[in-house]
């Protein structure tokens, strides 16, 4: 196990009086060892905390004067201390074994941990949950977690997954709702796996099983050029349509009987059946926009100025991490971090340097590039086209890297530009 290692100390705060200082391995808060940034949070949470460290091979105890609920002033390196919870499926749909080789080593990890499901939003099919975890969770309110559901026949869950333990690792789903855990769900389509009658059997075992569920996505499988498995293959346009048919039937159903939609379909469906997008409203507060779930609609909605916040961000936990912006983890820090009274500088003038710095001169009425995807270019063209602008040129990039039927922008890769 390694220890939260210190990144930076905010000027000014109590861990920068208290002599906090970079590089500081903090070996234990109060006699516990934190084993994330969850705890972490919780322990520095607390009035006067004593941090025990270790400092050019020294070990000091250090006490933070502080109040309750005080930023400490300081942000660590990671926000998993111990060891990462990895995956043990073996998903033929999974992307992880489509990437190419030779890129970064963290690209390859694949985790299944509750931790990072809560931290960032990233799925977890429970295999590796415990009652420990449960535990921890409810005791916590680690909440929402994203579960990766794909399926509620145990004996095709198992089959998908590749793990026996498949089957039946969707009671703890039931358990973390029995507590009032919020969670959202997943359902990767296969197609000749679990589409067709396969997905309409699972909206029915979700309706019957688990109609708590906050919001249930269906999102296409992803094939890269770099795909091994012969049964994974890209929607065709008529099976993208019957998805979007069994989707919206099922909205209608959970409307009735739950008053409110549930499941929802991923914008590549619509851009895939060649249909129109369904209206903003109908995605309610884009409870599932960072699983590309309305994000075109939202995009839309702002960039028309139909809406002047942000859609769809969920800042969560970073919400309340010391020096973590109002609009999440995604967003940009400013490198005076949170001063002693909580707040947070704004960006504007950090944007501008940083642009100064790249010696990038704006020029007034120069020609605009834009470069996006292929889904991004069928999304944007029509919002361009209706600015009636000759001066703004939507650069389609293919994506040769992926290649497959990856073509989202959040893929493209910089050696296709």
């Amino acid at each position: 196990m390694s220890f939260p290692l210190i990144a930076e100390v905010i000027p000014g705060s109590a861990a920068d009086i208290a002599g906090l200082l970079p590089g500081d391995e903090i070996v234990a808060i109060d006699g516990e060892v934190p084993t994330d940034v969850i705890r972490w949070q919780v322990l520095v949470d607390e009035a006067d905390p004593i941090l025990s460290l270790q400092r050019g091979g020294l070990e000091l105890e250090i006490e933070v004067q502080k109040g309750a609920g005080e930023p400490l002033g300081a942000q660590v390196e990671a926000s998993i201390f111990d060891r990462v919870r990895t995956c043990d499926n073996h998903c033929e749909f999974c992307f992880i074994y489509q990437l190419p080789k030779g890129m970064r080593r963290s690209l390859y990890l694949k985790d299944d941990d509750y931790r990072l499901s809560f931290l960032y939003g990233n799925f977890t099919t429970l295999t590796r949950f415990t009652e420990a975890d449960l535990e921890r969770v409810v005791s916590e309110r680690l909440s929402p977690l994203y579960v990766s559901i794909h399926s509620t026949d145990p004996a095709l869950r198992s089959r998908i997954l590749k793990n026996p333990r498949g089957g039946y690792s969707l009671r703890w789903l039931r358990a973390l709702l029995d507590f009032g855990i919020e969670i959202h769900g997943q359902v990767v389509v296969c197609p000749g796996i679990n589409d067709g009658n396969e997905l309409d059997d699972t909206l029915l075992g979700v309706l019957d099983q688990f109609p708590e569920l906050q919001s249930l996505a269906v999102v296409p499988l992803g094939v890269s050029d770099y795909n091994t498995e012969p049964a994974m293959r890209p929607h065709s346009e008529q099976e993208a349509r019957r998805v979007l048919e069994i989707v919206h039937l099922w909205q209608e159903r959970y409307t009735k009987t739950l008053d409110r939609r549930l499941v929802y379909a991923a914008d590549e469906y619509y851009l895939l059946a060649g249909e129109a997008f369904p209206k903003a409203e109908s995605y309610g507060d884009f409870a599932m926009h960072e699983d590309g779930i309305g994000m075109a609609r939202a995009f839309e909605l702002e960039f028309t100025s139909e809406s002047d916040s942000t859609i769809g961000t969920r800042s969560g936990f970073f919400q309340w991490v010391d020096g973590a912006p109002p609009e999440g983890y995604r967003s940009l820090r400013s490198s005076q971090g949170s001063n002693r009274s909580g707040e947070v500088p704004t960006n504007s003038n950090r944007v501008t340097t940083e642009i100064n710095l790249l010696g990038i001169k704006p020029k007034r009425n120069a020609p605009i590039a834009i470069l996006t995807g292929e889904y991004g270019a069928q999304v944007l063209n029509p919002l361009i086209a209706d600015l009636d602008r000759s001066d703004v040129r939507i650069i389609e990039v293919k994506n040769k890297f992926f290649g497959g039927n990856i073509k989202v922008t959040g893929l493209m890769a910089g050696v296709d530009v």
